[in-house]
């Protein structure tokens, strides 16, 4: 019996899948291995742990794994490429393939046919394939320039978005806005409030001082849909914003790799969601495929949202096979 390891490397968490040729064996979630974002010792520390405890769960001895596939962000980066796979084989002795984390997320979603896949996770992408196997990509150039729609960006949007309605109150309140005990104004206190919640804090001029020390702004993607679903107006917007900054990056590859399909009466384009954003906000994926419609009808939307660490055993059982 020969097994294989599929693991989806992201900057939130780090998802392993064991299976043999035909089923999945285990599934285990650990912390983030994203090197870029949280550094080789915690990646690594991530990776042993997801591998070692799907293997334990399937009841398989970690070198009896006959190949693996790792999704990574940054992989197209050869040094990042060559530090995930020396991670690995600390573990494994089997064959490593590293692809990047958009490549994974194609081949859950359209296994080696057409089409464009959405990520929207931490970061965000869109990459897609056409008939003759031509890719094109639209964003994730990481989360200081880009990483549009993202957790990342969705938590820094809420936080300058709220800070603008401050600055907007435009009343002699303003002089005490830094303040302890400082008011907001009704539209936005919800979210102002989870915010606080979630980063632990007392007042908007720790919120003010925290987010410029380069914070885990995914962190506040909850806390931005708990008061997006309690009726904040600041939060609703911030998501609205996200759907259409996704619908964009959907459109440019949709443009790219299908441009005879989109002036056909026949033919459509293949879409699919991949990661948190999408699971976890309806109102993202909703305002995404309207947006994305809108200028595209022929695109059509898988309503599933993907697990990209499927893509990644798929990959593993293939390249063995």
């Amino acid at each position: 019996m020969a097994y294989y390891l599929g693991i989806d490397g992201g900057g939130s968490k780090t998802r392993c899948a064991v299976g043999d040729e035909s089923s999945v064996l285990a599934m285990v979630a650990a912390g983030p291995s994203n090197i870029t974002r949280v550094g080789e010792v915690r990646a690594r520390e991530s990776l042993h742990q997801a591998i070692r405890e799907a293997c334990a769960t399937a009841k398989i001895d970690p070198g009896r794994l006959q190949r693996a596939c790792v999704g990574a962000a940054g992989a197209g980066r050869e040094e990042i490429a060559n530090i995930v796979r020396s991670i690995v084989a600390e573990v494994i002795p089997g064959e490593i393939e590293i692809v990047g984390d958009m490549q994974i997320a194609l081949e859950a979603a359209f296994g080696t046919g057409p089409g464009v896949v959405v990520i929207a996770g931490t970061g965000s992408i869109a990459y897609g394939r056409d008939v003759t196997g031509r890719t094109a990509r639209a964003g994730g150039w990481g989360f200081a320039i880009s990483d549009e729609g993202s957790a990342h960006w969705i938590g820094r949007m809420a936080v300058s978005t709220l800070l603008r309605a401050v600055d907007e109150r435009g009343d002699d309140r303003t002089k005490n806005v830094l303040g302890k005990d400082a008011r907001i104004e009704p539209e936005a206190s919800l979210l102002f409030n989870e915010l606080k919640a979630a980063w632990k804090l007392d007042s908007l001029e720790q919120l003010v001082r925290t987010a410029n020390l380069t914070p885990d702004f995914a962190a506040l993607f909850p806390a931005v849909l708990s008061a997006a679903g309690a009726g904040d107006v600041v939060a609703q917007r911030v998501l609205a914003q996200a759907g259409t900054e996704l619908a964009q990056l959907a459109r440019i590859v949709v443009r790219r790799l299908f441009p005879e399909r989109l002036s056909s009466t026949s033919s459509v384009v293949p879409l699919a969601m991949v990661g948190g954003v999408f699971r976890h906000a309806p109102r993202v994926r909703e305002l995404f495929y309207n947006e994305v419609r809108s200028v595209h009808p022929n695109v059509v939307l898988n309503p599933e949202v993907f697990e990209p660490v499927h893509g990644a055993l798929q990959r593993a059982r293939r390249a063995a096979s």
